[in-house]
C-alpha cells in the first residue's frame, strides 16, 4: 500500500502547449493543521527525490517539526509518483510524456493547497535544489499567500553553466543504445551508470573528494562512492 496519498487534477494544460489527461499530484501531510490554519510549510521535492528523502530534513524540536507545523510535501511531476512518463498511459507515456515546468508543477501544487487542503496561507516554502526553485515559483506565483520561501542550493534561474552540466548528463543517459530515443523496454542501465559518473564529480565538492569525506559514509574508495551513486 503507498504510503501516500493521490490528488487526481483531471486535464492539466502544460506550458509546453499540450493537455496531460488524468494528471495525477502525489503528496504527504505531516503534522497537524491549527485552527487558525497558518502553520502550513511547503517542502517540494527535488530532482529524483521523492518523500522519504524530503522526511530526513523533519524532526522533533529542529526547524521543520511536524508537531508545530502542518508540512505539505508535494512531488515533482516525472518522478514516478506523480504523473511520469513510466506511469501515464498512452498516448503520453514515456518519449512523449509532456515538458512540464516549474510553473506547471507550483500551479498543480496551489490547487492541491487551495483545492484539497483548504489552505489560504503558507508560512514558508522551502527546498533543495529544484525543491528550492519551486520556492522560488511559489513567490512569484503567489506573493500573497507564501510568507517566506527558503530556496536551498536552488536558482531562481538556471544558469547557462548549469544548463550545460544538464545537457552533459543527458547526453551520457541519451548515448545509451538501449535508451532507444526514449522507447526503452528495460533500464537503460549502461547509460545510467554513464550519467552517475558525470554526476558524482559536481554532486559533491572537491574538499569532499580531497579529505575522502566518503569514508564516513561507509564507503572504502573513489570507486565505491561511484557504485554508490549508480545504485
Amino acid at each position: 500500500m503507498a504510503d501516500y496519498e493521490i490528488f487526481d487534477l483531471g486535464p492539466v494544460a502544460v506550458q509546453c502547449g499540450l493537455t496531460l489527461p488524468q494528471t495525477k499530484l502525489a503528496y504527504k501531510t505531516y503534522g497537524e493543521l491549527n485552527t487558525s490554519r497558518d502553520n502550513v510549510i511547503v517542502m517540494p521535492t527535488f530532482y529524483g527525490g521523492q518523500i522519504a528523502e524530503n522526511e530526513t530534513a523533519m524532526a522533533a524540536w529542529h526547524s521543520l517539526d511536524p508537531r508545530k507545523y502542518f508540512i505539505v510535501v508535494p512531488n515533482l511531476f516525472g518522478n514516478g509518483l506523480s504523473s511520469s512518463p513510466s506511469n501515464t498511459a498512452p498516448p503520453f507515456d514515456r518519449a512523449v510524456f509532456p515538458s512540464v515546468t516549474m510553473y506547471d508543477n507550483v500551479v498543480c501544487q496551489h490547487r492541491l493547497l487551495t483545492e484539497r487542503l483548504g489552505v489560504r496561507r503558507i508560512k514558508l516554502v522551502v527546498g533543495f535544489s529544484m525543491g528550492g526553485q519551486q520556492a522560488y515559483q511559489w513567490a512569484a506565483l503567489y506573493p500573497d499567500m507564501v510568507e517566506a520561501i527558503a530556496p536551498i542550493c536552488g536558482s531562481a534561474r538556471t544558469s547557462p553553466h548549469n544548463y550545460l552540466f544538464l545537457e552533459g548528463v543527458k547526453a551520457a543517459l541519451t548515448t545509451d543504445a538501449a535508451f532507444a530515443e526514449g522507447w526503452y523496454q528495460t533500464p537503460p542501465v549502461k547509460g545510467l551508470r554513464a550519467f552517475a559518473r558525470v554526476y558524482m564529480g559536481w554532486a559533491f565538492s572537491q574538499d569532499f573528494f580531497r579529505e575522502h569525506e566518503y569514508g564516513k559514509m561507509g564507503l572504502a574508495s573513489l570507486e565505491d562512492s561511484v557504485r554508490f551513486l549508480e545504485g
